[in-house]
């Protein structure tokens, strides 16, 4: 990564910081609080030993500046704990608005779009690579305003005492930004190359341990095993990399904090034997200014190495904030933007002229397409796997760009509202997706549905035929992935949130698929009945469930070869027929 992308990156970040700036300027100001402890802390601290050593005033008569002493201590600690919970609350509201920003844009590409990529991919997107910026946020930009306040602030209480001690810390403390800044180059490249190793072994695990029978039937566990141990060997070299960085800063900020501290101690101790004879404005070097000067040196010098130990969360937050801007600057090309409107509550037509469906990177995944889906008609869409099934729908659910006309009720896809799309649509697919946690909530989503209106839809699903063999009904907790239903009863789950509401196209992609014969026999039932209230598109492969069906379209090679009723298309000689034969010697 070149210096002008890093300082982009780091543009953007600060600009994110914009979303909590109370929290920040509020760890910023008890930063200072704490500032202003250190300094007083450490005059009482001088002030005490110079009464003592060189006055010889008895401890007792020092009561009050002893009391002053525990009680600054008692609030630096409380302040520091408070800073801690004050820039966790910034991180974390920071955060919570990115996560926000990238799924709102996850959703605004659909799933078309976001298919390109494993899902593990994603899961390190928004989970691991936010979560990396907490520290950027929390502790490191409220530090970099300490960084400059804090010393300064020791620089003015040691400028009146002695000037000589002042200078030495003064001239001394750029070095360590500097040096700083030459190592962070690095650790943030190192951090941008560690999590492309970490999404890329993210993605390879997830989408191998998805497929595992499948490579055991092939017997290709071995050799997958092989390609995890490189994968995981070169993210653990990625990983040593930025950690050998992050202490090579460490120690250059320790060399040099020890070499300015130590060059205070040589300037007192020779004032004291009374070789040196300046920085005292022509005053004799006494034991007060000697302590303060050596009590603030450190603390001169922590702010600094605190900056230096949170210089590595800003290398880190800018590795995680490239593959971020990358996906947050990435052109989406959607069929439905626009805003018109479609009425939910009526049936509807879908023409298609010249239409070409195109993936997001542009490319022609299926077309030219020309066909009249009449408003109520219900058609069960057939053809060998790869031959654009999917890809229709997809474009109908508002996922997909495209050339050419497409029309739903007479307004063009691409002029839709996708809010207003997506209300009159119902999808049920292969795979029952169930993310909530009881039975009830799956169905729901969120939507003020009747008990009379949900318990139909369970019926019409044939939900009701297992629901009694739950604890709880329909408020019985389903477990992670709806690991407590067998597929066939999360498919007549899907089914019935499907069915809940009425719609004006119902799309259908392999709703059977993967399901024993019981089950395969209750949900097509459900949808031959479901079929009848609304314009229903079918994908299949279940051709003889299709004999009832208004028409058949039969599509190869992404374009519709075949229309016609079931009994026309199985009299001639065609894919159709093709395709019957085909499963008849299969059976």
């Amino acid at each position: 990564m070149n210096k002008t992308r890093q300082q982009e990156l780091a543009r953007w970040l600060k600009q994110q910081s914009v979303i909590s700036r109370r929290w920040l300027n509020l760890s910023r100001l008890l930063g200072v609080i704490s500032g202003l402890l250190i300094v007083a802390q450490a005059w009482l601290l001088a002030n005490l030993l110079h009464h003592m050593i060189m006055e010889k005033i008895p401890r007792e008569a020092l009561l009050l500046p002893f009391t002053l002493l525990v009680l600054v201590f008692v609030l630096r600690a409380w302040m520091a704990w408070l800073r801690e919970k004050v820039g966790f609350q910034a991180g974390m509201h920071i955060r919570r608005q990115i996560r926000a920003q990238v799924l709102d844009r996850l959703q605004q590409a659909g799933p078309a779009w976001i298919q390109g990529k494993p899902a593990g991919s994603w899961a390190t997107l928004i989970l691991e690579q936010i979560e990396d910026m907490h520290d950027f946020y929390a502790r490191y930009l409220p530090q970099m305003s300490l960084a400059a306040a804090v010393p300064l602030l020791i620089v003015i209480t040691l400028l009146p005492t002695n000037w000589a001690a002042a200078l030495i810390l003064l001239c001394a403390a750029p070095l360590i930004p500097l040096f700083m800044a030459m190592v962070g180059m690095g650790a943030a490249d190192a951090n941008r190359r560690n999590f492309l190793a970490l999404s890329r072994l993210s993605g390879h695990f997830l989408d191998r341990l998805r497929g595992m029978e499948t490579l055991r039937l092939f017997h290709r566990g071995a050799a997958e095993t092989q390609n995890i141990k490189h994968a995981s060997r070169d993210f653990r070299q990625r990983t040593m990399e930025v950690l050998r960085l992050a202490f090579l800063s460490s120690a250059v900020l320790e060399f040099f904090a020890s070499l300015s501290i130590a060059l205070v101690a040589v300037y007192f101790g020779f004032s004291y034997l009374g070789e040196l004879n300046f920085g005292g404005y022509g005053m004799p070097v006494t034991l007060f200014s000697g302590f303060l000067a050596l009590i603030l040196a450190p603390e001169f010098f922590q702010p600094l190495r605190d900056l230096g130990a949170f210089y590595h969360a800003k290398a880190q937050a800018i590795g995680a904030a490239d593959s971020l801007r990358q996906f947050m600057d990435s052109p989406l090309e959607r069929a439905a933007h626009g805003a018109d409107t479609l009425n939910e509550n009526e049936a509807l037509s879908v023409e298609a002229r010249d239409l070409t469906i195109l993936s997001a990177q542009g490319k022609r995944l299926a077309g030219p397409l020309s066909f009249s889906l009449p408003a109520g008609r219900r058609v069960a869409l057939v053809g060998p796997s790869g031959a654009g099934k999917s890809t229709l729908l997809a474009l109908l659910s508002g996922f997909l760009p495209y050339t050419g006309s497409v029309t739903l009720n007479g307004r063009e896809l691409r002029e839709l509202n996708p809010q207003s799309l997506q209300h009159c649509l119902s999808w049920l697919g292969q795979n029952p997706r169930l993310p909530a946690s009881t039975l009830r909530d799956n169905v729901l989503l969120g939507r003020d549905v009747s008990e009379a209106c949900l318990h139909a839809a369970l019926e019409r699903a044939c939900v009701s035929e297992f629901l009694p063999g739950l604890a709880q009904g329909v408020d019985t907790p389903l477990g992670e992935q709806a690991a407590r239903l067998s597929v066939g009863q999360a498919q007549r789950v899907a089914l019935a949130r499907a069915l809940l509401t009425r719609c004006g196209l119902l799309l259908l992609d392999e709703p059977a698929a993967s399901l024993d014969a019981h089950s395969e026999q209750l949900v097509m039932a459900a949808l031959n009945e479901a079929s009848h209230n609304q314009t229903t598109l079918m994908v299949t492969h279940q051709l003889d469930a299709l004999t009832g069906w208004d028409e058949i379209w039969v599509m190869r090679n992404g374009v519709i070869q075949q229309q016609g009723t079931f009994s026309e298309l199985e009299s001639i000689p065609g894919p159709f027929a093709d395709l019957l034969a085909y499963r008849q010697e299969e059976m």
